[in-house]
C-alpha cells in the first residue's frame, strides 16, 4: 500500500457497503473519513483498517444537517486534499401507499435526496478551487423505476439521480467527475436476507449469485475513480450475473 496525500469521505459508512468502500480506499492508500449517524458503531472498522496499516477517521454525522456535512468535509480536506466524496446513505423502506405517512415520506426524502444534495454541494465547494475531484452517489433499482410500496424511496432516489445528473453536467467540464452507481439487485446484507426470507421463504436465499457482495460495490466505485477523464461514466448499472432484468 502506497500512502496518498488525499482523503476519501464516505457519508453513510454503514456496516456493509459503506464499510467495504472504506476498506477498499484505505487499502489503496487513502485516508478515509467515515461518517454515520452513530459514529461509535465505526469502532470495529477503525480497528480493522488501522490493524491493516490503513488510516481512517470516524465521525458521528447527521447527513441531513448542512453544518455537520460542511464541517465533516472541511475536516477531511484539512487533513489532506479531498479527492473523493461518496454519498452512500440508504433509507430503503417499503410501505403500502396508505401506510406511507407524511413523516415517512419527508424523512426518506431528507435522507436519500436532500442529504445527497448537501454532500455534493459541499464537496464541490472544496474541489472547484483545485479544479479536480470525484463525487459519487449510490443509487438503486428505485432510481429508475418506482416499485410497489416504494413511493417514498423511489421518489427520493429519482431526485438524487437528478441532482447527480445536473451536477455532472455542470462540474464535468471543470474536471470534477460526478457519477451515479445504480445497484440493480439486492445487496447481501442482514436486512435484505431477512426481507427475502419473509417474502419468499428460506429457499430464496439458496442461490448466493442473486445477492451482490458489498465488496463488489466497493470495487465498482474504485473502477469509477480510476476512469480516465477522456472516458468518464456518469452512470454505471451493476447487478449479479444471475439477476434477471
Amino acid at each position: 500500500m502506497q500512502p496518498r496525500n488525499a482523503t476519501v469521505a464516505v457519508i453513510g459508512a454503514g456496516d456493509y457497503i459503506g464499510a467495504e468502500i472504506a476498506r477498499k480506499f484505505a487499502a489503496e492508500g487513502f485516508t478515509v473519513f467515515a461518517g454515520r449517524r452513530d459514529g461509535a458503531k465505526l469502532a470495529p472498522l477503525v480497528e480493522e483498517i488501522e490493524a491493516a496499516g490503513g488510516a481512517i477517521v470516524a465521525h458521528s454525522l447527521d447527513a441531513r444537517e448542512a453544518d455537520q456535512v460542511a464541517a465533516f468535509l472541511d475536516a477531511a480536506d484539512a487533513h489532506a486534499p479531498l479527492e473523493v466524496c461518496i454519498f452512500n446513505v440508504g433509507a430503503n423502506v417499503n410501505f403500502p401507499i396508505l401506510d406511507t405517512t407524511d413523516r415517512v415520506f419527508r424523512k426518506v426524502w431528507e435522507m436519500a435526496c436532500w442529504a445527497g444534495f448537501l454532500a455534493g454541494r459541499e464537496a464541490a465547494r472544496l474541489m472547484l478551487p483545485r479544479g479536480q475531484g470525484n463525487i459519487f452517489f449510490t443509487g438503486a433499482t428505485a432510481s429508475l423505476r418506482g416499485g410497489s410500496g416504494f413511493a417514498a424511496f423511489a421518489s427520493a432516489k429519482f431526485g438524487l439521480r437528478a441532482v447527480a445528473q445536473a451536477m455532472a453536467r455542470e462540474l464535468g467540464p471543470k474536471n470534477i467527475h460526478v457519477a451515479h452507481l445504480v445497484i440493480d439487485s439486492g445487496v447481501d446484507t442482514a436486512w435484505v436476507r431477512e426481507r427475502r426470507e419473509q417474502l419468499w421463504g428460506k429457499a430464496a436465499l439458496d442461490n448466493p449469485d442473486l445477492l451482490m457482495p458489498p465488496a463488489s460495490v466497493a470495487s465498482s466505485y474504485w473502477q469509477l475513480y480510476q476512469q480516465p477523464r477522456s472516458a468518464w461514466s456518469f452512470e454505471m448499472v451493476i447487478r449479479p450475473f444471475g439477476e434477471k432484468w
